[in-house]
């Protein structure tokens, strides 16, 4: 690994080596450790001890962020008839069945979030080697394959702050939880919304530690440990 820039090093060194910290204070350790020129997006890291090759013990799901993601997400439906009208009438950028299995089909991916009508995923299903390995793909773990009647409800969840957390293959979990320009405590409330979700959804099969390390940082910026007990214990009001 290269040598890190001098702004890197500083920010560095507002963090006391070693020590875990409070999930308030780590918070605003971020805060005070960003140094990029854009609005960062803030980010929490977790190890679990979770083994991934094993189908029990997978986890993922959708939880909704109270103070919002703080990015503007392109939302894209496949939809026919009445769920297409709900699904523009919601808001959604993008809306559409064959012509946007084409757009794709074809390199067009110009979007954040992929959702889908339980009836057009005999069509969707085609795109499953462009979207999946992009994370887009409509899935039921996911929350993004909606029925007719839930079409605007989730999409208006996707705009105000829905984000999706899933184990990869090294047993990390990876969620958005806002911009440094949210306050320390708009932070806290989304960790809180975060952290509770992935508890809640610990798989039965799961052995031994379920969370093993707790860690945020910025885009760009340091990381900074987490108390793991006072992270797992966090509940949104």
């Amino acid at each position: 690994m290269g040598k890190r820039g001098k702004k890197y090093q500083d920010a560095v060194k507002l963090i006391e080596p070693g020590r875990v910290y409070s999930p308030q204070e780590a918070l605003d350790l971020v805060k005070k450790t960003h140094y990029a020129k854009f609005d960062a997006t803030v980010e929490v890291h977790l190890r679990t001890g979770l083994d991934p090759r094993h189908a029990d013990q997978q986890v993922r799901g959708v939880v909704l962020l109270p103070k919002g993601t703080g990015k503007q997400v392109r939302i894209l439906v496949f939809a026919e008839g009445d769920a297409d009208k709900a699904a523009r009438e919601a808001g959604a950028d993008y809306v559409g069945a064959d012509d946007l299995v084409e757009q794709i089909q074809k390199g067009w991916l110009d979007f954040d979030i992929a959702m889908s009508t339980p009836s057009m995923m005999r069509k969707v299903g085609k795109l499953g080697r462009v979207l999946g390995p992009r994370g887009l793909m409509p899935s039921p773990k996911s929350g993004t394959i909606v029925n007719d009647e839930d079409l605007r409800r989730v999409i208006e969840e996707a705009r105000q702050g829905r984000v999706e957390f899933r184990v990869d293959k090294t047993a990390n979990i990876h969620v958005p939880v806002g911009k440094v320009s949210f306050t320390a405590e708009a932070l806290v409330e989304n960790l809180a919304a975060v952290m509770e979700a992935i508890v809640k959804a610990k798989p039965a099969a799961a052995k031994g530690a379920y969370i093993k390390k707790v860690g945020v940082c910025s885009t760009m910026g340091p990381g900074v440990r987490v108390d793991v007990n006072a992270a797992t214990a966090m509940k949104t009001v």
